[in-house]
C-alpha cells in the first residue's frame, strides 16, 4: 500500500461530515459558501513517490467533488468563464456536481472541452478560469478559489469509471478531413468534424498516439491510460489513426487535397524543435535538451531501465535550467531515474515562475533544490568532454519587460562553480520546419510559426487550417484546445456549403 502525504480516507471523511451540516441547511448563502474550506486532494507521500512514475494527485472522492463543487457563488457575471479558452460552462457543471448530478455535469462540459481528464490534469486552471473565481479574490489567494480544475477531473473520471464513452456521430456527409497530428489540438478537431459526420484521418509521425500529451507529459503527472482512454473514445466514433506517418516526407499536404480526396486538412504538428542557449559547452556528453529527455523518458521507455533498448544518460548530480512545466517535468523525472541530487537555476525570482504552482509546490516536496536570480552562462566538462560543472551567474530583477515580469540583470562578477554531471535545458520550444518547409505557399512568421486568420484559423492556403503550438509557439493544452474548436468550425461550415 502507497503511504500518503495527504490521507483519502481522512479527507474523506471529512468531507462527508461538512456535506452533512451543509445539506442541513435549507438553503447556502453566499457567507455559507465562502465558509466552506478548500477541499484538498489525496497526495502520495513524497519520499516514496519521487522513486515511482505512479500519478501523484489522486481524484477527488464523490463526497469532496460535491462540498468543493458547493464553494462556488454562482456569479450573476461570471468571470470564470471569461479565462477559459474554451469557454466552459463553469457554474452549470459546478452546480449539477453539487445536486450529485455528475453525467449531467459531464454533459455541459463536453459542449465546450473534449478532453476534461487530461485538462483537469494538466491545465494552469490557476491562471485562467480560477484566477477570475470571486471566492479567491475575496480571500486575496488565487489558491482559494474554487478547485474548478479538479472537480473537472473528478467528472471525467467518474465518467470512464462508469464506462461511458463516445460523442454522437451524424451521419456520414461524404466529406474526408485530414488532421496532421495526434496532439491535444488535432485530437479536439478529430471529434469536432467526426461529429458532424465527416471522415476523419490523423496522421502521427510518431509510433504512438497523444502527441506532447504522450512524450512531453511524465506518468506522475498524466497517466497514459488516460490519454489512451481519450483516444480510444475517438476511434469508438470511426476517427481512422495512421502512425509513422510524417506528412510532408510520406506524403506532401498538397498531395492529401489534390489526390487523395481531402476536403480540408488541419496542421496541428506543435512546436517540437528545442531552444539552446547559445553558451559555451553545451555540445558536451551530458548536456540534453528537456524535449529529448522526456521523449526518451515517456514515449521510448526510458523509465523502464532493463526493460527497454532506450538510452538514457545516468546521473548522480542534474542541473535544470528553466522555470517552466517542462523544467518541473524535467527535475522530477530526473529524480525519479535515481538522480542523487537534483538543482533548478531560474534567472528570475519565484514569484515570476511560469510554471504551475502545485507542480513547482510538489518539486520542493520531493527534495528538489531551487535557486533563483541564477543561471548557467557556461558548461564545463573534464578531460573526456564529460560534463563536470556548469558556471553560474547571479541576477537582480530590473524593470519589467514585455511579459511584465521583472527583467533579469546579471550581477557584473557574480559567478561560481556548481558541480554536476548532467545539464537539462528547459528554455523553450520552437516550431519543427519538418512540415512547414516541404509545403509551398504555406506562410509563417519570423519565429516559423504558421499564420492563420484569427477568426477561422485558415492559413495562407485553400481549404488548409491550423492550430496550437504550430501557431502560437509554445502554449497550453487548453490554448491549443480552443485553437482547435475554432478551427473545427470553420472546417465544418466549409464542408457543409459544398
Amino acid at each position: 500500500m502507497p503511504r500518503f502525504h495527504r490521507d483519502p480516507q481522512i479527507l474523506n471523511n471529512e468531507a462527508l461530515e461538512i456535506l452533512e451540516g451543509l445539506q442541513a441547511k435549507a438553503a447556502l448563502t453566499p457567507k455559507d459558501r465562502m465558509a466552506i474550506p478548500l477541499q484538498k486532494p489525496a497526495v502520495l507521500d513524497p519520499l516514496e513517490r519521487s522513486q515511482w512514475q505512479d500519478e501523484v494527485e489522486k481524484t477527488y472522492t464523490p463526497a469532496q467533488a460535491v462540498v468543493e463543487s458547493m464553494r462556488c457563488l454562482h456569479c450573476k457575471n461570471p468571470n470564470c468563464v471569461k479565462g477559459c479558452p474554451v469557454g466552459i460552462d463553469i457554474p452549470g457543471f459546478l452546480k449539477a456536481t453539487a445536486e450529485g448530478e455528475f453525467q449531467k455535469a459531464v454533459d455541459t462540459i463536453k459542449e465546450s472541452s473534449l478532453l476534461p481528464a487530461i485538462c483537469g490534469r494538466v491545465c494552469p486552471q490557476e491562471r485562467q478560469c480560477q484566477e477570475n473565481c470571486m471566492i479567491g479574490k475575496a480571500h486575496k489567494d488565487v489558491g482559494q478559489s474554487v478547485a474548478i480544475g479538479k472537480v473537472e477531473r473528478f467528472l471525467a473520471d467518474w465518467e470512464r469509471s462508469q464506462g461511458h464513452s463516445g460523442l454522437e456521430v451524424k451521419p456520414e456527409s461524404g466529406h474526408k478531413v485530414a488532421v496532421i497530428g495526434s496532439g491535444p489540438a488535432g485530437l479536439v478537431v478529430a471529434a469536432d468534424c467526426r461529429r458532424e459526420g465527416h471522415e476523419v484521418h490523423v496522421f502521427e509521425a510518431l509510433h504512438k498516439l497523444g502527441g506532447v500529451l504522450r512524450y512531453g507529459i511524465p506518468e506522475f503527472r498524466l497517466p497514459k491510460s488516460v490519454v489512451d482512454g481519450q483516444i480510444e473514445t475517438l476511434k469508438k466514433m470511426g476517427v481512422h489513426f495512421h502512425t509513422d506517418y510524417i506528412v510532408g516526407r510520406t506524403r506532401k499536404l498538397q498531395d492529401l487535397l489534390d489526390k487523395d480526396g481531402f476536403g480540408a486538412a488541419f496542421i496541428g504538428v506543435g512546436a517540437g524543435l528545442p531552444i539552446f542557449m547559445g553558451i559555451p559547452g553545451e555540445d558536451y556528453v551530458g548536456v540534453c535538451t528537456a524535449n529529448e529527455y522526456l521523449t526518451r523518458a515517456n514515449l521510448m521507455g526510458g523509465i523502464n531501465p532493463g526493460h527497454s533498448d532506450t538510452p538514457m544518460y545516468r546521473s548522480k548530480k542534474v542541473v535544470v535550467l528553466g522555470g517552466g512545466n517542462v523544467a518541473m517535468d524535467s527535475c522530477r523525472m530526473a529524480k525519479r531515474l535515481g538522480a542523487e541530487e537534483v538543482t533548478v537555476l531560474y534567472r528570475r525570482s519565484r514569484q515570476e515562475m511560469p510554471a504551475r504552482r502545485e507542480e513547482v509546490e510538489h518539486a520542493f516536496e520531493e527534495g528538489i533544490r531551487f535557486c533563483f536570480l541564477e543561471n548557467a552562462c557556461a558548461i564545463n566538462a573534464d578531460e573526456n568532454e564529460r560534463v563536470k560543472s556548469v558556471t553560474v551567474q547571479r541576477y537582480k530583477l530590473g524593470e519589467p519587460d514585455a511579459s511584465g515580469r521583472r527583467r533579469p540583470v546579471p550581477i557584473e562578477g557574480d559567478t561560481y562553480e556548481l558541480e554536476c554531471d548532467t545539464v537539462l535545458i528547459a528554455i523553450g520550444n520552437s516550431s519543427n520546419p519538418l512540415l512547414t518547409t516541404a509545403t509551398p505557399g504555406l506562410e509563417l512568421n519570423a519565429k516559423g510559426n504558421v499564420i492563420v486568420d484569427q477568426e477561422t484559423g485558415q492559413t495562407s492556403l485553400e481549404r488548409v487550417y491550423a492550430g496550437g503550438d504550430i501557431v502560437l509557439g509554445a502554449a497550453t493544452v487548453i490554448l491549443a484546445m480552443g485553437e482547435g474548436r475554432r478551427a473545427a468550425r470553420s472546417i465544418n461550415k466549409l464542408l457543409a456549403e459544398k
